[in-house]
């Protein structure tokens, strides 16, 4: 690694100092060599801090980005909002991807965020990754990103690479493949298909079959990153525009407007979707009509894909164990219980269709409240709201006010726009409000006058 410049290392730290000053939640620590120049750097703010508190079971950690002024390890950690979009825990400089550097990094983390560990970390290696979770987050599971290893399978292909049939085989072993026995059979049929037995990558990309695999990887939530074409939005997850002469501030600011983006990209879809009924193209009535009113859109189209694919299926009443090609339902009527052989909700945190099927057959209107899991509803992020209006009510109370006013006024204004008459009424109201609002204040600006007046 090159050495870093002192006046650059300092300048840095400083913004990190005066970070703190604005923000007393703001985390950082940095490590320095045997010559006092700067080793590693870690930092994240409140709003961080409190995203991790909600989506912080699964993480995110790439470390394929470097710095190219000083060739540092650029390792931002990366979750999943509510709304299927990126958001950042934390981020971080390293020199190198030894075990150390990466068990200060993770142990660090996981300091700022009260010691509380994800149920599950994405990386985009294994070796020195593994060791370092395995020390860090013992009780996390650590699974390969699926989208990478797509990606380095590409260059692995050689002739392979011009046979589109191979590579639907290839894709459907890395993301289809339900049941082991379906994965096993796949995956040797097409190592024998295209004379890959005995391929140094291939073998060794089976034996860490149990980091990627879906059949594999049904017991534990995942958010659907290992079972859908979803993990690739979990990379590049920064795309800095940096290049040979960037220094340690200019990629801090990157860092800084990269972050703004999402978190700009978030409100609005907070403000659009949170209480808005989305559209679609099946009848909006019982099931499907409940996760239009829980489920963020971006959820509710995972919902209405699979009611959708419901409403094509057939059911069997099993009174025996008996062999089936098919998923299994358990239901159990009293309790609004039901399980799937699937197991989709486990891994993605949402009904799969065979469930939603059994559940239409018996007249269930209303998703199981046991079955909705609060990260992926429009109310995931209440409790920050609550938090900071009793923290600190002087400087945020009107804040949940003034965003539920704007919701209720922005779908009134779409409801009322394509129609002449209801245009109207809505700018006679505003105007009429406006006139009674300005009375009111200036009525109380003249009590509170009178009041200190007489005092």
């Amino acid at each position: 690694m090159k050495q870093i410049e002192g006046g650059d290392a300092q300048a840095v730290t400083d913004i990190m100092y005066l970070e703190l000053e604005g923000d007393p939640d703001f985390f950082f620590r940095f490590r320095l060599d045997e010559k006092g120049k700067l080793r590693s750097l870690f930092w994240r703010d409140s709003m961080m801090m409190e995203d991790y508190g909600i989506f912080g079971d699964i993480v995110v950690f790439d470390t394929t980005y470097r710095t190219k002024r000083y060739n540092l390890i650029c390792a931002p950690i990366v979750g999943i909002n509510n709304h299927w979009n990126n958001c950042m825990f934390g981020c971080a400089f390293i020199g190198d991807e030894k075990i150390e550097s990466f068990v200060w990094l993770l142990q660090t983390f996981k300091k700022s965020m009260g010691g509380k560990s994800p149920i599950l970390i994405f990386t985009d290696q294994d070796a020195a990754m593994n060791n370092a979770i395995n020390q860090a987050f013992p009780d996390s599971r650590h699974r390969l990103c699926v989208w990478h290893l797509h990606q380095n399978a590409i260059t692995r292909f050689g002739a392979l690479k011009r046979d589109p049939t191979f590579k639907k085989t290839f894709n459907y072993c890395l993301y289809k493949c339900v049941t082991l026995v379906e994965f096993e059979t796949n995956w040797r049929s097409m190592l024998q298909q295209y004379e890959l037995i005995g391929e140094e990558w291939f073998t060794n990309v089976y034996d860490l079959r149990e980091k990627w695999c879906p059949a594999l990887s049904k017991d534990f939530f995942s958010a659907g990153i290992l079972s859908s074409q979803r993990s690739e939005s979990t990379n590049h997850a920064i795309r800095f525009r940096a290049n040979r002469t960037t220094s340690l501030t200019d990629f801090y600011r990157l860092f800084k407007g990269t972050i703004q983006r999402w978190r700009s990209t978030e409100k609005q879809a907070e403000f659009s979707y949170s209480k808005s009924v989305p559209s679609s193209a099946l009848p909006l009535s019982g099931l499907l009509k409940h996760a239009s009113e829980v489920y963020t859109l971006s959820l509710f189209k995972d919902f209405e894909e699979e009611f959708g694919y419901s409403i094509a299926t057939t059911a069997k009443l099993i009174w025996k164990q008996e062999p089936w090609s098919a998923q299994r339902v358990t239901y159990i009527h009293e309790s609004q219980t039901v399980s799937c052989t699937c197991k989709n909700f486990e891994a993605s945190g949402w009904l799969c269709y065979h469930c939603i099927r059994i559940l239409h057959l018996h007249s269930v209107n209303r998703i199981p409240e046991q079955y909705i899991k609060k990260r992926w509803t429009k109310s995931a992020k209440s409790s920050v709201w609550n938090k900071l209006e009793n923290e600190k009510p002087e400087e945020v109370q009107y804040i949940p006010w003034r965003q539920t006013m704007a919701r209720k006024y922005y779908n009134l204004i779409l409801k009322s726009q394509s129609n002449e008459e209801t245009r109207t009424l809505m700018e006679d109201g505003y105007a009429a409000s406006v006139s009674l609002v300005d009375e009111l204040l200036a009525s109380l600006n003249v009590s509170n006058t009178e009041d200190a007046s007489t005092t």
